[in-house]
């Protein structure tokens, strides 16, 4: 009779279960960072956990969080790491939950998050603030302030036009007026809500840098009609969308900026766009920084000339 030979391999040890392969699994899933209690759950002891710390394959990088294999972790891991460190209510906010959506650049300062109820205040390398409404969102995975209350956080803190450049970013795809109204009225009064409802009286307006924000001021300071901004236009099968403009003056404004317009190529599709602009009717104003800073009121005579509504 022939005798079968089997080796039992004992469960904690094959393949898929061994705590470092968990942990590993885990990390992937949530930009290389884990916890304490998230690295106990992939069975890993208090022990085991010091003994990978001393040979280099977790990292400290808050009270009770590593980094997973190396040290150099994304934002967004930086940005869930702060949040993992103080606890299962706490939700980026203020300047970070503005960069992890993309409005504003990162600037390297200490990550920022709110936390509720009796969650710790103080953690070591993280800005924090206690509320009682957190207006709970996930972004790229990551538990962070709604895009609204982000905005109405980021009015306390930041300057006039540092917010209004915000929420004009904002209002390109993140946020609307009335979901910033909705938040406003749910939270109360606050600091910065003057600042905050005398940007939103402008209206819509997702500009797209501070050379459109300083034109898009100049117009409905001097009194003429809230322009489209940044509205796409059809022409000819060609999608062409101008910085400001009347559809029924047919009057198009565009903001030329050295971030944007500063380089060969991009003056020759400048050319073409201002082109396929006249030939469908409409006649194009070009304002620059000191058109727009340092010769306003010859560049308001051009724009009144040029047939803007009031």
């Amino acid at each position: 009779m022939p005798t079968e030979c089997r080796v039992d391999v004992p469960q904690a040890d094959k393949p898929g279960t061994r705590p470092d392969v968990r942990v590993a699994r885990l990390a992937a899933k949530q930009w290389g960072v884990l916890s304490v209690r998230e690295l106990r759950i992939c069975g890993m002891s208090a022990d085991a956990v010091k003994v990978r710390v001393r040979n280099g394959r977790l990292h400290p990088l808050y009270r009770g969080v590593y980094a997973v294999g190396h040290t150099m972790p994304s934002l967004e891991g930086h940005f869930l790491a702060a949040v993992k460190a103080c606890g299962p209510t706490a939700v980026l906010s203020h300047f970070s939950a503005a960069a992890l959506y993309g409005v504003v650049r990162w600037d390297y300062r200490y990550p920022e998050v709110t936390v509720t109820g009796t969650a710790k205040r103080r953690h070591p390398g993280i800005n924090t603030h206690r509320t009682a409404t957190p207006d709970r969102n996930h972004h790229k995975g990551i538990p962070v302030t709604t895009p609204a209350r982000t905005l109405i956080d980021l009015a306390a803190t930041l300057p006039y036009k540092a917010v209004r450049r915000t929420i004009r970013e904002a209002q390109r795809n993140l946020v609307t007026i009335p979901e910033i109204l909705t938040t406003l009225d749910h939270l109360g009064p606050r600091r910065g809500t003057a600042n905050l409802t005398k940007i939103l009286a402008t209206g819509y307006a997702p500009t797209r840098s501070e050379l459109e924000d300083a034109v898009l001021d100049l117009i409905l300071k001097a009194g003429f009609q809230h322009p489209d901004v940044n509205q796409p236009l059809r022409i000819k099968k060609r999608r062409v969308v101008p910085d400001f403009r009347w559809p029924s003056a047919r009057l198009v404004i565009e903001a030329d900026g050295a971030e944007w317009h500063d380089n060969r190529l991009a003056r020759e599709d400048d050319a073409e766009r201002q082109a396929i602009l006249e030939a469908h009717g409409e006649r194009v104003i070009r304002v620059t920084w000191a058109q727009a800073i340092a010769h306003r009121a010859q560049t308001l005579q051009r724009i009144r000339a040029a047939g803007a509504p009031t």
